[in-house]
């Protein structure tokens, strides 16, 4: 679903930010170096590619709340940590094999700076296909963190080293490989975020989409109430609150057992043991 309302909703009060903005900002200008707004939650990026931040992010509601001030982004350039004349950041993979492997002196560096001064609730996190799936339960727990940091890999990934001195946590965006981390990085910014206060501007939203209950959205309608011979289902025009929840309910649990079986029986433990997540 879009997280993009109809209408365009009323401004969400500003408790932090720039108390001054242009009226139109570049997506690059909203990575304009600026000082660290206390309390509130950042991303740091660590990437061979800064300059594909903040992409999607700086676009929409995410990219409102950046200018607002309500989160944080900083993409800091791994290539700034190479070695020698070339900035030379990775190598041929020990024991030999295809590709190229990030350096552990170079890693351990840019993380050392990057984290330094760091205090509280900060998860350091390596974009890897062979990391747990991301999911709603993931991005709650780092909403609710004070900021993440996240590496972007590259080539055939990075010293094994680094990830086991640092206990870094590996998540990935699916089964499936990449040519690098940066757009997982991405999804994982943008699903953090909207999960945040006054990003969204309606908090009902974040709570009945799918995932939320453990179970997939129900279907959405809208103007016209009837296109191409298909009308609204008459529940959602009937304005009993009442059946409508039910409906919604029931589609919700009918969509999930079709097409996710594993969510699915996740739900009938859940009920089954009496509570939720």
């Amino acid at each position: 679903m879009s997280d993009d309302p109809i209408q365009n909703p009323t401004s969400p009060a500003r408790s932090h930010g720039r108390k001054t903005l242009r009226p139109v900002l570049k997506p690059r200008e909203l990575m304009t170096p600026a000082p660290d707004l206390s309390g509130v939650w950042k991303a740091k990026v660590l990437t061979l590619f800064p300059n594909a931040f903040p992409g999607v992010l700086g676009e929409s509601l995410t990219g409102r709340a950046l200018t607002e001030g309500l989160w944080q982004l900083e993409a800091i350039d791994l290539r700034d940590y190479g070695i020698g004349k070339h900035r030379n950041v990775d190598d041929t993979p020990a024991g030999g094999g295809a590709g190229m492997v990030l350096r552990a002196d170079v890693l351990g560096t840019a993380i050392e700076d990057c984290m330094a001064g760091i205090r509280g609730n900060w998860p350091l996190i390596y974009l890897s296909p062979r990391g747990r799936r991301m999911d709603q339960a993931l991005m709650r727990r780092l909403a609710r963190a004070d900021g993440v940091t996240l590496l972007c890999g590259r080539f055939e990934g990075v010293d094994e080293r680094v990830l086991e001195h640092y206990g870094i946590e590996e998540v990935s965006l699916g089964d499936f490989v990449m040519t690098g981390g940066e757009i997982a990085a991405q999804a994982l910014i943008d699903a953090t975020v909207r999960l945040m206060p006054n990003v969204l501007g309606n908090a009902a939203s974040t709570e009945e989409e799918s995932f939320s209950q453990g179970l997939l959205e129900h279907p959405q309608y809208t103007r016209p109430a009837e296109w191409q011979g298909r009308p609204i289902p008459d529940v959602l025009m009937s304005g009993h609150h009442g059946e409508i929840a039910r409906w919604r309910r029931r589609k919700s649990e009918e969509i999930t057992e079709a097409r996710r079986p594993d969510l699915w029986q996740a739900h009938l433990d859940r009920e089954a043991g009496g509570g939720d997540d």
